[in-house]
This record gives C-alpha cells, sequence and structure tokens, in this order.
C-alpha cells in the first residue's frame, strides 16, 4: 500500500470515527489521540494489519494523515495512541524473540524500576560552512550522530543549528508471578517512554510496583564494546506507543452504574456484615472474629491529616498467632484474593530491602536508583507477610517505621529518599516452641519484639484443641469441600466484594458521633480503672495505642455499611473484637484480669509486684544483716508478705538470671 495512500485512508477514519475526540484533544491542548485498534480493524482491516506488522512506517503516515485534517495549525507533533490490541499480539515478555523486532506488539507485568525523566534528541539540524546547506540526521542510536560529508564535497565538523529534544524515561518491566510456571525466575524487559507517556498524569500510572500493559514496538539496541565498538549480540526494548495500568489500587477498580446500584442495594441490608463475614473465606470453617477482623481490615480506617501536620493512620494491622495446620497461610491467601490489590511475602524469603527498598546501579542515568520492596509496591493496598517469626531480627526491624509511621526512609550511597507505604499488614506466626503450651501464659509464646507486636491492632491466637464436636463438624466441612469441589452458597461473590470493598473505600469517611465516642470513651476509662494490683503497681489493661484501634474499627464497621457516620453499635463492635482479642492474649493468670503488660513485655503487673516485693525485702535485709544476706531470711520476709514459696524461688531465679543478685557461696545472695 502506498504511503500517500495511507495517508488519506487514516484521514477518512478519523473524520468518521474520531471527529469530536480529535477536536476535543485539542481543546484541552493535548497534543496525541487515543484510537481503539477494534474500530480501525472494522473500519479497514488492510490498515489495521500494516498497523501490527510495520508500525513505524504506519504510524508516521497516521501522524501526516492527521495532518491533512482541517485542524488548527500547531507547531507540535500530533501523536497516535492505539489499545485494545488483538490477543494475537499479546506476548510474554520471556518469549520475545527477534522475529518480534519491528513489530506491534502487547505485553503486562509490574514496574520493578523507572528512572527519572531526561530530554532525548531525536533530530539534530547541521550547516556546511562551506556551502551553508542544512543537512538534517535523525539520532536513532544511543551516540550522538553527526553528518560525514556534505553534499559540495567537504569532510570535517559541521555546525550544529538546532536539535530537536523529546522527554524520555526508562522503565524496567517484570513478569508477573501468577503467569510463571514452577520454578521460572521472572524476566525483566526494558520500556522507553516519550512524549506525552512521562506527562505528570502518565508518570503517576507507571510508579514502581503498577501492574501496567504496553503497547508498543520491539527494538533492537546495539551493546557498546569496551573499546567503543559495537558487539555482535543486541539488547531488546519496547519503544511503548501506549501504557495502560491494569490496577493500580482500590481507585482503579471500574464498577458501573448497575453493579453501583447493586452495592447500595446490599449496603441497605440489616445483615450487610454478617453476609459480608461469610463470603471473606468461605472454604475456611469457623474463625468468625479472625474473618471479621479481616473485613474490617480490608475496608480500613480513615486517614486523618491534622492542622499541624500530624498524621494518623488508618490502616488496621492484624497479627494471627496460631498452631500449625490451623488454617493461618489459607486465610492469608484467601485475603490477598478478595484485596483490590496485595502482595504476599513469606518468612525466609524476605529480606529488609526486599520488604522496604533497595538501591541498586541505574545503567540509564549511570547512577544509583531505588527499587521498591514488597510493603511499597503495596502502597494503598495489602501486604500478607507470612511466617514473620522465620524473619531475623534485623528483617523485621525493618517493618517498624514502615507499620506506624507508614514511611520508609532510605539514606544509603547518594540517595536519601522517603517513601509513601500506607499499607494494611496481615500477618501470620508460628508460636515459640511450635505449637501452643496450653499451661503457659500466650503472651509469653509470642516470641516477637514489643516493639513491632504493639504496631498491631489485633493480636489472635489460633489454638488447634481436640475437641470431639468441633472436630466432628469441622471434617465434615472439609471432606464435604474435597467431595463436591464447591463452596456452598456463598452471598456474596468475590467480584462483587472486591467492588464492595473498593467502593466503601473510596466513597465513606464516617466521622464518629458522640454517641460512639462516648461508648469507646467508656469502655477505655472502666477497663482502665477496673482493677488495681496489690502493693505498689495498678494494672495496665489497655493503653492508647488500643484507643485509637477502637475508633479505626468502629470507622471499617460503619464504612461496612456504606454509612458516613459511626454509631454506637460500630463502637459496641470494635470493642467486641478488641476485648476478644484482649482476653485470649493479654491475660493475667493470677488475677484472671486483662494486663496490657502480659503481651507487651512477658510479664504480667502482679508478676512485676511481687519482683519489687522480694527486691524491696532484699534491700531491707542488706541494711540490717549486711551485704550477704542468707536465703532463708530472704524466704521468711517474703511469706510474711504474702507470696507463695514457688513464687519467691521463681523470681529470685529470675533476678539470678538478669544479673541483679548472685551467689556468692551456697544458702547466701548478694547484691550486684
Amino acid at each position: 500500500m502506498e504511503v500517500s495512500e495511507q495517508i488519506q485512508r487514516f484521514a477518512n477514519f478519523v473524520e468518521q470515527t474520531y471527529h469530536s475526540d480529535l477536536f476535543e484533544s485539542l481543546r484541552v491542548g493535548h497534543d496525541f489521540l487515543v484510537v481503539d485498534f477494534a474500530l480501525l480493524a472494522k473500519f479497514d482491516p488492510d490498515l489495521a494489519d500494516l498497523l501490527l506488522d510495520e508500525p513505524e512506517e504506519v504510524l508516521k503516515a497516521f501522524e501526516l494523515g492527521i495532518k491533512t485534517l482541517d485542524i488548527p495549525e500547531s507547531s507540535k507533533k500530533f501523536y497516535v495512541r492505539f489499545f485494545n490490541l488483538p490477543q494475537s499480539q499479546s506476548v510474554r515478555i520471556r518469549d520475545i524473540r527477534s522475529s518480534h523486532i519491528e513489530k506491534f506488539i502487547m505485553a503486562e507485568g509490574i514496574v520493578r524500576q523507572k528512572s527519572d525523566v531526561r530530554p532525548q534528541v531525536t533530530t539534530a539540524r547541521f550547516e556546511c560552512p562551506s556551502c551553508g546547506n542544512i543537512i538534517s540526521v535523525i539520532q536513532l542510536e544511543i551516540k550522538f550522530r553527526e553528518p560525514t560529508r556534505c553534499g559540495c564535497g567537504r569532510k570535517g565538523k559541521f555546525r550544529l543549528i538546532s536539535k530537536e529534544l523529546v522527554d524520555a524515561q526508562k522503565l524496567v518491566l517484570e513478569e508477573m508471578a501468577e503467569n510463571l510456571d514452577g520454578a521460572d525466575q521472572p524476566k525483566r524487559m526494558d520500556i522507553f517512554l516519550k512524549n506525552d507517556l512521562v506527562s505528570p498524569l502518565g508518570d503517576k500510572q507507571t510508579n514502581p510496583g503498577t501492574k501496567i500493559r504496553v503497547n508498543g514496538m520491539v527494538k533492537e539496541v546495539p551493546i557498546q564494546a569496551n573499546d567503543g565498538g559495537k558487539l555482535i549480540r543486541f539488547d531488546l526494548m519496547i519503544d511503548a506507543n501506549f501504557v495502560v495500568p491494569l490496577e493500580e489500587d482500590y481507585g482503579e477498580i471500574s464498577i458501573s452504574p448497575k453493579e453501583e446500584e447493586k452495592i447500595r442495594e446490599l449496603a441497605k441490608d440489616k445483615h450487610v456484615i454478617g453476609k459480608l463475614v461469610q463470603s471473606i473465606a468461605p472454604s475456611i470453617y469457623g474463625h468468625d472474629k479472625v474473618k471479621e477482623a479481616i473485613l474490617y481490615q480490608l475496608l480500613g480506617g480513615v486517614r486523618k491529616r491534622r492542622d499541624d501536620g500530624a498524621v494518623t493512620r488508618g490502616d488496621i494491622h492484624v497479627l494471627l498467632v496460631g498452631d500449625p495446620g490451623a488454617g493461618k497461610s489459607q486465610i492469608l491467601k484467601r485475603a490477598q484474593l478478595v484485596a483490590p490489590k496485595s502482595r504476599y511475602v513469606s518468612g525466609k524469603g524476605a529480606s529488609g530491602a526486599g520488604l522496604t527498598a533497595a538501591v541498586v546501579k541505574d545503567d540509564f542515568l549511570k547512577g544509583w536508583s531505588l527499587e521498591a520492596g514488597a510493603l511499597v509496591l503495596a502502597h494503598r493496598g495489602f501486604c500478607m507477610v507470612d511466617e514473620l517469626d522465620k524473619m531475623s531480627k534485623e528483617d523485621r526491624s525493618a517493618m517498624h517505621e514502615a507499620l506506624e509511621q507508614q514511611t520508609v526512609t532510605i539514606s544509603k550511597a547518594n540517595i536519601q529518599a522517603t517513601l509513601h507505604c500506607e499499607t494494611t499488614v496481615l500477618a501470620a506466626a508460628n508460636p515459640k516452641w511450635g505449637r501452643f503450651d496450653p499451661l503457659e501464659i500466650i503472651g509469653k509464646q509470642i516470641d516477637m519484639p514489643t516493639a513491632l507486636l504493639s504496631r498491631f491492632d489485633l493480636i489472635f491466637p489460633i489454638r488447634d484443641i481436640p475437641n470431639r464436636e468441633q472436630d466432628e463438624r469441622l471434617a465434615g466441612f472439609v471432606l464435604e469441600l474435597h467431595q463436591k469441589s464447591a463452596v456452598g452458597n456463598v452471598p456474596i461473590e468475590t467480584d462483587l466484594l472486591r467492588k464492595y470493598i473498593s467502593f466503601a473505600r473510596r466513597t465513606c469517611f464516617p466521622k464518629l458521633t458522640d454517641k460512639a465516642l462516648e461508648e469507646i470513651k467508656s469502655y477505655y476509662v472502666q477497663i482502665r480503672n477496673a482493677v488495681s494490683g496489690e502493693g505498689a503497681m495498678k494494672t495496665i489493661a489497655i493503653t492508647a495505642r488500643q484507643l485509637e484501634a477502637l475508633v479505626r474499627l468502629a470507622e471499617a464497621s460503619a464504612k461496612a455499611r456504606l454509612s458516613d457516620k459511626v454509631k454506637r453499635e460500630d463502637a459496641q463492635k470494635a470493642i467486641d473484637i478488641l476485648q476478644h482479642c484482649m482476653s485470649q492474649v493479654g491475660i493475667d493468670p493470677t488475677t484472671g484480669k486483662i494486663d496490657i503488660d502480659v503481651l507487651i513485655s512477658g510479664f504480667s503487673s502482679s508478676a512485676r509486684n511481687s519482683i519489687i516485693i522480694v527486691k524491696e525485702v532484699i534491700n531491707d535485709l542488706e541494711t540490717k544483716v549486711g551485704k550477704q544476706i542468707p536465703l532463708d531470711d530472704v524466704m521468711l520476709e517474703a511469706l510474711k508478705k504474702g507470696l507463695a514459696k514457688e513464687k519467691i524461688e521463681e523470681i529470685l531465679e529470675k533476678l539470678t538470671r538478669a544479673g541483679d543478685v548472685f551467689e556468692p557461696r551456697r544458702g547466701v545472695i548478694q547484691k550486684m
């Protein structure tokens, strides 16, 4: 097909199909027109086929075709962007071969790395000093090219008059994990973006961690040898024509008016929260409180920015600590499917840099660049961390800032950066000895730093205790699943559930009503002041961190009803779920009351109180009998204060182990 014919045919197509869109683009100052490939194929199949086989020449003809239309003269070039390519043009990154060079293809993947936007020369104009002839040189290679000779026969230096620059940026696109088989390592491909594709709006769509679909031409790039020449091997890259984010976050999920109507109808149901909880993980038996907590976590609280710049997070972090085989990983995997944007990482397979951010060498800009880790890639989404207890201490400590401040600060090489990670974390871990000891305090069996534990709003122990009735129901449920392979009546399908969560997060920002505020306040004050320990120390049942968790849970409950007000019943639901967690994890075995210290330090207030009594006894005896104190005297005095003999022996052993006291000889102790 002649070029002039291509120009004419495309001009006819635009005039008939995209006339109003073209003028709208020009009106808002855009220099591109987005065209549906399916409409072009319908209008002119030959032209559409030619575009797929010879995209470079055909795209230039299309741009010239637009210029022939009666449009206002513009000094800028006008670009044509194509979307909705046929499925036959979809190629996996690992399958791109030399046969695809100069062809129009479609590839999908996750943006792993992104360079800065830099100007790139496309054409340069030179003047011959002898005859004044103007020579244009198109810059296609990496090195800047100058003309070698002029028409008048002159060789040597030519004067550069002008050069045409475009904005350019390089992305590194990596294959998506779900498209890989077995032990395949994800392959990467360089993507070059130019002109309007690197505009601030387009730039936001290609942030690291985003899943994108790229339509473009495959090109070969010469590899430079050390001596300045070229190697016989070439590199591949995709010169992008159109980029579309597949699902950046919950805001990107498209909801049709019909679906919105369905969602609003569902929200009016009195039992909507029950239905949502049932739909979260229908193939997992029991764990209703955990499922309810995960529903609230998926919906999230409201992120608040105060006038003084302080930010209160709205994300609810949940930790599941349980016996092996209790279904923790299954719950995590299911939550990952329901979450609108999520990442899944596992203990030993994740490092501190892999969770937060790594600094890597950048060949494009010849320096260092940041490569985002899982928590940053899941910004405004969810990160499921399995086997949290298997991670090393150093790697776990990388999570502290990300969980509470919701930022990741990097100061490495010449990079000082603060990355945002408004990420909700759902983590799972095993107890200290692999399985819960029924006789030991649960708080002591969670082998994690207290600073990390206190950042989780809810901690659920998942116990696996034999119980005939319970075991019969569980076995029946699991075996029936294997027999039928279909889950029973699920109130809400997964697709609608994701859209419901996305819609609630996008449109609902509930505020506390006076009644809800009063309910939370009275619970907080009552539980903190309900029990006083004997002697010197009061029991701390709950702290301000749990108070904020209550507010977030109550807001999430209001979001589940698509309500803009947090009512008293929402506050009660939040209190119920927190009370459920605290009553299992934070119980003082001596008093039987809730005590946050059991969870935070592994010691209850009553145990700490007993330690203080024994220390006072030792101090009193030291003033009376001197530095070396007989053990029998300590035992006698402590028994008078109301402590049991076993308790005193246990405390003395703890003090010896901690290095507060030592035994210079048998039956005698001395303070360090």
